[in-house]
């Protein structure tokens, strides 16, 4: 788990970006016409597509293994979170982006904790 602030704000920012990008673009491209489950899965396909071009990017500035799953993940999520929801009612933009936000801010903090109990657990196996 990365300690200095660059790498964490870093983190943060990533994971904030793809999931404004990603809802973004997920309620551009799905309607109240789409049926919510085909919308769910085409949502994570195109979330995680979507994310790969970003990662490049940022991987670059944060660090490649640090950045890939935590962006790769908030892509996969606000895809398919956004697409459902734009797939019940019509949606606007900024509040896709929004909520992708919110589900980047998620993965960043449900990837921070899982790395945190598993570290210590994988020091002990890897003896």
């Amino acid at each position: 788990m990365e300690s200095r602030l660059y790498f964490i704000f870093g983190d943060i920012a990533s994971n904030v970006l793809v999931g404004a990008v990603v809802g973004a673009l997920m309620s551009l491209l799905f309607g109240p016409e789409w049926n919510m489950f085909i919308a769910m899965i085409v949502g994570m396909v195109l979330g995680m597509v979507i994310s790969l071009p970003l990662f490049f990017v940022l991987g670059a500035l944060f660090g490649a293994m640090e950045i890939m799953l935590p962006v790769m993940t908030t892509g996969m999520v606000a895809g398919m979170i956004v697409s459902m929801m734009a797939s019940m009612a019509p949606m606007s933009v900024a509040d896709a982006a929004l909520h992708g936000i919110v589900a980047g801010v998620g993965v960043f903090i449900v990837t921070y904790l899982f790395n945190a109990l598993l570290k210590p657990r994988a020091a002990q196996w890897t003896k």
